[in-house]
Order: C-alpha cells, then sequence, then structure tokens
C-alpha cells in the first residue's frame, strides 16, 4: 500500500521532489519535497484508494473507534469519506476558535469518552497534528491516533507525538516515495545524498551543497 500511494501521488503531481530547486515552506525551511494532498481529491480512483486505506487503517488497528474527526481544513474530506465508511460519526476541529457564532473550535457533537481517530492529510513536524490531539483531549475525548495520507519521517515528528504521548500511522512516507521516484527514473540517483541529508536535518540547509 505504501508503494502504491507514492506512485499516485506522483502520477497526479501531488508530490513533486526538486532537490536541486527546493521549495520554501511557511516556516522558512528550504525543502527538496512539496506534498499537496488535496489536488487527491480531483482524482476519484486515487482517492478511492486513499480513503479505503484510510478506513482500513482505523478499522484494524484501532478498532475500538467509535468517532473520526478530521483537521482543518486538509482532514475534513478524507475524514469525512472515512466515516462515511465505516458508518461512524465525524467532526472537525478548527486551527483556532470560531470567532462568531458559537465561537467552536470543535465542530461536531461533542461527546466526552468516545474513542477517537484524527485524520490528517499530511504528517511534517508534527505540531498541528498535536494541537489537535490535544484540543480533543481537553474536550473528554480518548485520542487513539493519528492516522494521515503521508508523512516525512521526520525525527522531529517522531519526537514531538512521543512527548504528547500520541502516535501516528500514515499510507505512505519519504522514505518509500524515494524509492518509487528512483524505480520511475522521477529523480535521478546522485540525488538520493541531497534528499536523505535533508530529512536528517531540514532546518540545516548544507544539504542543498551535497
Amino acid at each position: 500500500m505504501e508503494s502504491i500511494i507514492a506512485k499516485e501521488l506522483l502520477r497526479i503531481n501531488a508530490v513533486f521532489l526538486k532537490p536541486s530547486d527546493p521549495f520554501t515552506w511557511a516556516s522558512g525551511i528550504k525543502s527538496p519535497i512539496y506534498c499537496d494532498n488535496r489536488l487527491t481529491l480531483s482524482f476519484p480512483k486515487v482517492r478511492k484508494v486513499i480513503e479505503l486505506g484510510l478506513a482500513n487503517i482505523v478499522k484494524n488497528k484501532y478498532p475500538s473507534c467509535e468517532y473520526i474527526m478530521g483537521t482543518a481544513t486538509a482532514g475534513i474530506a478524507h475524514a469525512a469519506y472515512v466515516a462515511d465508511i465505516l458508518d461512524l460519526p465525524m467532526g472537525y476541529v478548527r486551527t483556532s476558535t470560531k470567532a462568531h457564532g458559537r465561537t467552536n473550535q470543535i465542530e461536531g457533537l461533542i461527546e466526552e469518552g468516545k474513542n477517537v481517530v484524527v485524520i490528517e492529510d499530511l504528517i511534517s513536524t508534527g505540531g498541528s497534528s498535536v494541537k489537535v490531539v490535544e484540543t480533543l483531549r481537553e474536550a473528554g475525548f480518548n485520542v487513539l491516533g493519528v492516522v494521515a495520507i503521508f508523512s516525512y519521517n521526520l525525527q522531529k515528528g517522531y519526537e514531538v507525538f512521543e512527548s504528547h504521548n500520541s502516535e501516528y500511522i500514515a499510507l505512505s512516507n519519504y522514505d518509500t516515495l524515494l524509492k518509487v521516484a528512483i524505480e520511475q527514473n522521477y529523480i535521478k540517483p546522485e540525488d538520493l545524498e541531497k534528499l536523505n541529508k535533508w530529512k536528517a536535518n531540514p532546518s540545516d540547509e548544507t544539504w542543498m551543497n551535497y
């Protein structure tokens, strides 16, 4: 499944690998990869594979799940599909409290004690995901874990989740993507050193010199 998802993300240009012309993330980090999983919603066949994959992880890894929560905004649509497949209630968590109306941060029925799984589109350093986890915990939910489409497999991400006593599982990841990209001649073998150096320390821009 990891390889299948990686191939599809590359095929529909939801993921770009550009070690010689890096992207700049909102954090300012220079990165050889850019992932836009929102694009998967525009490809029904790819979307179906992803949603079934996410649903299977929830069903097999978290069989006691009673509620699906999406992250705003990219995880909302995927959470809705997964909840529909599993016939579970669904809601989503805003990045901040709404400024008007009921001033909700959590949208959907709040049921304290319910076992919930969070659906996320992408895991990088994990900061935004664990904020969602903590928001749900404060509301009384029991968060079993986070299930994502793709992970950069960054050490920082693992550490952040561990520090918040949480975990995540991704359908595919950076390491698998590199293997597929080499097989499909999407990148050159000599690009691997740069790509691996970046993963080892994303904030250290010396990887661009390799």
